[in-house]
């Protein structure tokens, strides 16, 4: 019964007749094991080694184009986000869980771009825009992490909020070092299980019907499109996982400010509510951006799947929201406006110093 149960869960054939009685009823059953995944290793291997990316088009002057383009972007996400974890660093008045919750995430999101970004680039200017098993694998895997991990630390970035806000005298015993690194790494933890799911059920699929993605990178919806196995069960966990995380993380961040709207209205000094507004508000955007662009990819029927908007839509919530993430939290945020100014400042009096020396 065992067996029926475990051959079915992996789609291998019980073999009728004799042969498969004796294997059932005998002491067969590691060796049969170790023979069909042997099988399956070697079926990977011989038809499937490598994925080719199709990305958004074969012109090569809009290849160029883009090449360019998001070149800027991935740049412009690096300096962005590197410069705010920099920044939350060197600068001590920035030195609060608040701010190491964004320099988190700017981490988060430097690497997310970084996953996906660079081997894109190189397919714009090269004509075999290929792939390999595992590459595709890890580079599947590691969007997964970030992108999941991202989600958790919204929620995270809501819930300090909310504590600092709502009851600002007992704000360092709540949101005490012990807390607020438990809550990053839960974040991290959350996302490495959720991509390892995926990752496990996306590549134990087989893939002989073609290789061809229709994507910029290994996301599992257009890899479950070129699967030849049945992907019923894997189109289940993506709409449960994605789902059920995005209900969680939602609630999390909905309820946070419902408490932190109630603190608003009791609050007295306009300088305080107009302050509490800035800081909040730039997370509420972030928040909406994000989650609307994943709930959009993942939480739907698969029917309603269709890859080249959602090569879009993906591109937007991997690579632009990375990008938009630094200008959100900082153009609307006084201690971080401050805190660059203060760094420029002393890099302008600097530059001043050094021109006056040369003459």
């Amino acid at each position: 019964m065992i067996f029926l149960i475990f051959s079915q869960t992996l789609n291998f054939p019980v073999t009728g007749g004799k042969e498969g009685r004796d294997i059932v009823n005998g002491n067969c059953f590691i060796y049969y094991c170790f023979v069909y995944l042997r099988g399956f290793n070697m079926k990977n291997v011989t038809e499937v080694t490598m994925f080719v990316l199709k990305g958004f088009t074969n012109n090569l002057e809009l290849q160029i184009i883009l090449f360019f383009l998001f070149l800027a972007i991935y740049l412009f996400t690096l300096m962005g986000n590197l410069g705010l974890l920099v920044l939350v660093i060197e600068n001590s008045r920035l030195h609060n869980p608040m701010y190491y919750f964004l320099s988190v995430l700017s981490s988060v999101d430097a690497c997310f771009s970084s996953v996906i970004t660079p081997n894109m680039l190189v397919d714009f200017l090269s004509k075999n825009k290929v792939i390999s098993f595992l590459g595709c694998a890890t580079q599947m895997f590691l969007a997964v992490t970030f992108g999941t991990t991202e989600c958790f630390l919204l929620a995270a970035m809501a819930y300090d909020r909310y504590v600092a806000i709502y009851d600002p005298l007992l704000y360092s015993i709540s949101m005490s070092p012990r807390v607020y690194v438990s809550l990053i790494i839960a974040s991290y933890v959350g996302g490495v299980l959720h991509a390892s799911i995926h990752t496990v059920a996306t590549f134990s699929l087989s893939f002989c019907a073609s290789n061809e993605i229709r994507h910029v990178f290994c996301d599992i919806p257009p890899l479950l499109a070129i699967s030849c196995s049945d992907t019923h069960t894997n189109q289940l966990l993506l709409f449960y996982f994605v789902g059920s995380i995005e209900i969680v993380t939602i609630l999390i961040v909905l309820v946070s400010y419902g408490f932190i709207l109630l603190a608003i209205l009791r609050m007295h000094s306009a300088e305080g509510r107009r302050k509490v507004f800035s800081t909040c508000g730039s997370h509420l955007t972030g928040v909406s951006i994000y989650h609307g662009t994943i709930l959009f990819m993942y939480v739907r029927p698969s029917s309603s799947y269709a890859l080249d908007h959602d090569m879009i839509v993906s591109v937007f919530y991997t690579i632009v929201i990375p990008m938009l993430n630094p200008i959100i939290y900082s153009l609307r945020n006084k201690d971080v406006k401050e805190a660059m100014k203060r760094v420029f400042g002393k890099k302008g009096f600097i530059k001043k110093v050094f021109l006056h020396s040369k003459h």
